[in-house]
């Protein structure tokens, strides 16, 4: 019996999206390393808002947060394949702690819960949409993974509800901008070069 055309593309489609070619690592890896960078650079600057805003309005720190949850966003829209948000995330993450982050371990910690929640939006597209309104979500979705994590790590689970209220609200905001927005910018700017011409992400800008 032959398999109908319809079920053997579908088939043919999910063994594409599940499965990592060489360059799918070598870049992987690299956006991780680069990430890692720029949360190095990050984890001054943006520490001081954080301390900042949180003086103002205990809670408001989480606006600054957003870039940390940068990883997550740009693995899984570029690479497009089960893992890699986690991937890139995670590796960002240990770049950042090998380099010096005052959280040490404590940031691959957050790296592994930020990676996850962002993989568990691509994974609801079932890695199929990347458009705006998904990156933001994937961003979103990083920021409540480290919500839920700073909620044990962090002490916050003993704060007020007001406090946890308003913290929620802005990483969440933090994170659909500064990692969902900031993110999809910079895959179109990517793509516009032409260094993704290998993937999916390079050849359809829009979906």
């Amino acid at each position: 019996m032959t398999t109908p055309p319809t079920a053997s593309a579908s088939s043919t489609g999910r063994r594409r999206i599940g499965r990592w070619r060489v360059v799918d690592i070598v870049v992987a890896a690299v956006l991780g390393v680069a990430t890692g960078l720029i949360f190095v650079l990050w984890n001054a600057v943006g520490g001081v808002w954080f301390n900042a805003m949180d003086a103002l309005t205990p809670g408001f720190g989480g606006l600054a947060v957003g870039i940390w949850l940068l990883g997550g966003v740009l693995g899984g829209l570029i690479i497009r394949k089960p893992g890699a948000a986690l991937f890139v995330e995670l590796l960002a993450a240990t770049v950042s702690m090998l380099l010096g982050s005052q959280w040490v371990i404590e940031t691959v910690y957050a790296g592994i819960a930020q990676g996850l929640g962002a993989e568990l939006v691509f994974l609801l597209f079932a890695y199929r949409r990347f458009g705006l309104p998904v990156a933001m979500l994937a961003g979103v979705g990083a920021a409540i993974g480290a919500y839920v994590l700073e909620l044990f790590t962090s002490g916050n689970l003993a704060k007020s509800a007001e406090f946890l209220a308003i913290y929620l609200g802005c990483i969440a905001v933090s994170g659909a901008i500064l990692a969902g927005v900031v993110g999809w910018l910079l895959t179109r700017a990517l793509a516009a070069t032409g260094v993704l011409n290998r993937f999916a992400s390079g050849r359809s800008r829009s979906r």
